[in-house]
Parts: C-alpha cells; sequence; structure tokens
C-alpha cells in the first residue's frame, strides 16, 4: 500500500536564493499571486477580525540607503556575538538531538537561523544537517502538511524546530499546542522544544542568549530572507493537501543581502569556538526553565497603555523593527540604557512619525505597540486617546 503523497519540497534557483543545499523550502510558491495588500488596509482586516494577518502580505520594498547603513553598522557591531550564541544554540540542540538533528526552522525569521545551525554543525563537527523550513501561523498553527511529510521522511524524535527569536513567546506557546493537535489527529508525536537564537521572553529551553539585541535578518524583509516573503495560509490558493505558501521576489535580487549576512556570521565560528564550548558547559549545567517574564511584562504594558489586546504589544528589538516595517505603529518604548542597540528603531520611528517613549527599567530593549484604531477594546491610556474609525 503507498503511503501519502506530498508536494516536493521547494529549493533555489527556482524558488529563493539561499543555496539548495542550505535548505528545503516546505511551501508552495505563490509568486504569481497578487496577495500584496496596503498596511492600512491589512491592519484594519487584522484587528477587526475580518481576516487572518497570514491572508495577505504586506508590501515589500528596497529600504532607504540610510537604513541600509544602519543595517550594515548593525551586522559589524553584533556579528561575533551572534556568531557566539548561534554556536551555543546549536550546541544545545545537537546535545539534545544525539547529533543527529533535522533543523525545521519557522519561515521566515528562522529559516537564517536555521542555515547559520546547519553550518556550524557542519563546519566545527562535520555533522551534515537537513534543513528544512515551514510555516507556523498564530491562530492557524503548524502547516499540517508539512508535518505530515516530516513525520513520513524523518523519525519524529529527531526533529528540532527553530526560531529568530522569542518576544512575549506567542510561538512557543503556537507550537506547543499545534504538536499536542497534531498528535491527537495523526498519532504522531514530536517534541515541542523550541531552539531560539535569543530568547529575551524567557520562554524557551534551548537558546543562544536571553539579551535582548538587534539581530539584523530582523532589520529587513524578503532581502534578508533569501527573497522570501512571509508565509501565507489562504484557502483560496491553498489545498488541504498542500504546504502554506510564499512569494519568491526575484525582482529585488539587486537588494539581496541574504548570503552576505550569512557569511558575515559564520565567518565568525572559530574565534568564538572556545567561548562557545564555555558558554554551552555552563548552560547544561544552568536552570533554563522558562519564566515567561516576557508575557507578564507585555499583559502589563497592555493594561497601562489602555490597549487590552497583548497582540498589540510586540517586545523586543525583533518584533518592534516588525511593527514599525509591517504594521501600523502607535508609539515605540525604549529602554534608555539600550539605545545603541535600537539606532535603527528609532530611525524607523522617525520615518513613520512614530512616537518614541523612554522607559526606565524596561525588561526588553525596546516595545512596539501597533496601532488599536480598530480594535474596539482599546481606550487608550488617558481612556480618550484612541480614536476609533
Amino acid at each position: 500500500m503507498n503511503g501519502p503523497s506530498f508536494p516536493p519540497p521547494l529549493t533555489s534557483p527556482a524558488f529563493g536564493s539561499y543555496a539548495p543545499e542550505e535548505v528545503s523550502w516546505l511551501l508552495k510558491d505563490l509568486s504569481h499571486v497578487k496577495l500584496e495588500a496596503s498596511t492600512a488596509v491589512r491592519e484594519q482586516a487584522i484587528q477587526s477580525g475580518a481576516a487572518n494577518y497570514a491572508q495577505s502580505l504586506p508590501v515589500e520594498y528596497t529600504p532607504s540607503a540610510d537604513y541600509q547603513t544602519l543595517y550594515r553598522q548593525g551586522l559589524e557591531r553584533s556579528s561575533t556575538r551572534i556568531a557566539t550564541a548561534v554556536g551555543v544554540v546549536t550546541e544545545l540542540g545537537l546535545s539534545a538531538r544525539n547529533n543527529e538533528p533535522v533543523l525545521v526552522s519557522l519561515a521566515r525569521a528562522g529559516t537564517p537561523i536555521g542555515i547559520l545551525m546547519r553550518r556550524w554543525a557542519q563546519q566545527m563537527h562535520g555533522i551534515d544537517v537537513p534543513h528544512f523550513t515551514m510555516s507556523i501561523v498564530r491562530g492557524v498553527g503548524l502547516d499540517q502538511t508539512a508535518l505530515r511529510y516530516l513525520g513520513a521522511h524523518f523519525d519524529p524524535s529527531r526533529i528540532l524546530f527553530v526560531d529568530g527569536w522569542t518576544g512575549k513567546g506567542a510561538i512557543s506557546r503556537e507550537l506547543a499546542a499545534a504538536l499536542d493537535a497534531f498528535e491527537l489527529s495523526d498519532g504522531v508525536r514530536f517534541r515541542p522544544d523550541l531552539a531560539v537564537l535569543a530568547d529575551p521572553g524567557h520562554c524557551a529551553q534551548m537558546y543562544g542568549t536571553r539579551e535582548d539585541y538587534l539581530i539584523p535578518s530582523a532589520c529587513l524583509n524578503s532581502t534578508v530572507s533569501g527573497l522570501i516573503s512571509r508565509t501565507v495560509f489562504n484557502t483560496d490558493h491553498i489545498a488541504s493537501d498542500e504546504f502554506h505558501g510564499a512569494k519568491f521576489y526575484a525582482e529585488l535580487v539587486a537588494s539581496d543581502v541574504s548570503a552576505e549576512f550569512l557569511d558575515a556570521i559564520s565567518a565568525n565560528f572559530n574565534a568564538v569556538s572556545d567561548d562557545v564550548r564555555l558558554a554551552h558547559k555552563e548552560m547544561l549545567a544552568s536552570d533554563r526553565s522558562p519564566t515567561w517574564m516576557g508575557w507578564e511584562a507585555v499583559e502589563r504594558i497592555s493594561k497601562e497603555y489602555g490597549i487590552n489586546n497583548v497582540n498589540l504589544v510586540k517586545p523586543g528589538v525583533g518584533e518592534t523593527t516588525r511593527v514599525l516595517l509591517r504594521r501600523v505603529p502607535w508609539r515605540v518604548l525604549v529602554n534608555p540604557d539600550a539605545r545603541d542597540d535600537v539606532a535603527h528603531v528609532l530611525l524607523l520611528a522617525q520615518q513613520r512619525g512614530t512616537p518614541v517613549e523612554e522607559v526606565a527599567g524596561l525588561p526588553y530593549s525596546c516595545v512596539g505597540l501597533i496601532h488599536p484604531l480598530y480594535d474596539k477594546s482599546a481606550v487608550g491610556a488617558d481612556g480618550k486617546a484612541v480614536h476609533h474609525a
């Protein structure tokens, strides 16, 4: 009896700009479909409940020269500590999966991190690790077809899910709930531990660092992510036996820094190997249990600012950057001790006319607040600051 048939994974050059051996995309190519909508239209649909954020895409564009300069400066400033964090989380992942993990990054922020982890395993240990990337959508869960593909091709105990960073921990919770549901529906159990480069929200056990600093791949959109869009779950274009979708923006190739980003980090691997060995040893002996500190901070901020919706509070450098690039920002909260790490956030806020408020003792470097204009539960910190349409 034949098993289920699956769509073949996508690889470059047909899809994406990463080398084909570095990642296989468990996605459907929707490059030919018009899915982009203006930020304002998307925001109203998302907040009003008319549509999930993954049914459409934000418009992608080439960043300004000033912003690209900030990206390069951020990469130069943080490449060594990112390389260290990559090494640490990869070592933890190898330890947790008997030195034979199958890396499955969550598109798209997890994809460059998964590639870097694969490079570390290969360069430092000679271990050739398979690497796939798949979609997870808040409110929808993990791509069921992709999970079935992985379960049909690998021992589920080898799968290690990878993401770029945590904010308040929504994806950690979404992942665990989706895997529980999949076990009930399909009888296949994947382990719910999530490996992330940075865990400022204290909601993962496998991480490279818990510091909240700029990961330059959060600065840009597709041009640092293999020219691939955010993932799309839109049943008008995706059948039940197909992977979630994404677009390949081949027309942005002149602005593509995806390979440059990977090379800038992995060039530091040998130099940080001693630091990684020491940090890995210390972390194995330490209590890395999640405290969900970030979730508590987000709930507090949501109440203090009268938003009353944790989904509109995006903590950490990576999430704040996304708010300014893709959503309708209301204001940005900045820890005054972290201004050097948020220079690109300050520039984006200035360009978008978004107020910046310094908050001493903020548990993150910065927090982005999405404008609650379309959310009827939001009243604003003074009870009248938000004017509903």
